[in-house]
């Protein structure tokens, strides 16, 4: 059975002050929670210490937001993926819909990114998805299809199982927009069937979340998919109530919430 998670994505959010302040509310209302899934908090870059030490021995992991495609070397202002390691992350989101569209990183770029984190340990988070453009036109799944298969073809399907997929049509990232249910799960079990045809087994072991404006007021619906692992959380993850909402609507989807669970 495939473990659920919740993916904290803050992107270029915070400060000192509010990330303390955010993640002591936050402990204390997803504690009835933590046996049911897998969680992890990705900060900017300049705060990993930071949230590492304040996550201490809670069981959330340490996320990081992209790693450099170069293992090393003369790459200005790029963070390796051992870099990353060292500072005890485990998670790295690879190719956000922001990342491909803001700063231009193709596919065979997410590749070498993805390469590169699974190569120093850690588990890369891979983000697909569709243009509106592209799904009004009928092609939404021709271009996920693509982006996985530049993966695939760089890291072999052995690669790919040891990640996580994150589906986030880019239509829905940042603009309140949420793809309906109907379209997630269809999405969801399309690409199951895409790696199941790679390899048989390929599909049904791999974890699949959605991402794509989840708020605590649409979590219930999305995350009772049947192919819906969890949910990478943006906008969300900054409000501690909201988060532990969006927690609790996936632990719903478990028979492992605890009232007990200590820290």
């Amino acid at each position: 059975m495939r473990k659920p998670i919740l993916i904290a994505n803050w992107k270029m959010n915070g400060s000192l002050h509010a990330n303390q302040a955010l993640l002591v509310r936050l402990l204390t209302k997803i504690r009835p929670y933590r046996k049911a899934m897998d969680m992890a908090v990705c900060p900017p870059f300049p705060y990993l210490f930071q949230v590492r030490d304040l996550l201490g021995y809670t069981g959330l992991a340490l996320g990081a937001q992209n790693a450099s495609p170069a293992a090393s070397g003369a790459h200005t202002g790029e963070v390796s993926a051992t870099m990353l390691r060292e500072m005890g992350c485990r998670y790295v989101l690879i190719g956000h819909s922001e990342r491909r569209s803001m700063y231009h990183e193709s596919s065979d770029d997410v590749a070498a990114r993805f390469r590169q984190v699974r190569s120093a340990g850690m588990t890369p988070i891979l983000c697909v998805g569709e243009t509106l453009e592209e799904r009004e036109q009928g092609r939404a799944m021709a271009a996920i299809e693509m982006q996985l298969q530049t993966v695939i073809d760089e890291n072999g399907m052995a690669g790919l199982r040891d990640g996580i997929i994150a589906y986030e049509p880019v239509w829905a990232i940042g603009t309140g927009r949420t793809a309906s249910p109907a379209q997630v799960s269809e999405t969801h079990r399309a690409v199951r069937q895409f790696l199941e045809f790679q390899e048989a087994g390929g599909g049904e072991a791999l974890r699949i979340v959605y991402g794509g404006s989840v708020k605590a007021g649409n979590a219930a619906e999305l995350f009772q998919l049947p192919d819906v692992d969890g949910g990478l959380i943006g906008g969300a993850s900054l409000q501690a109530d909201e988060f532990a909402d969006i927690a609790s609507a996936l632990a719903v989807t478990t028979a492992e919430t605890d009232s007990d669970c200590v820290l």
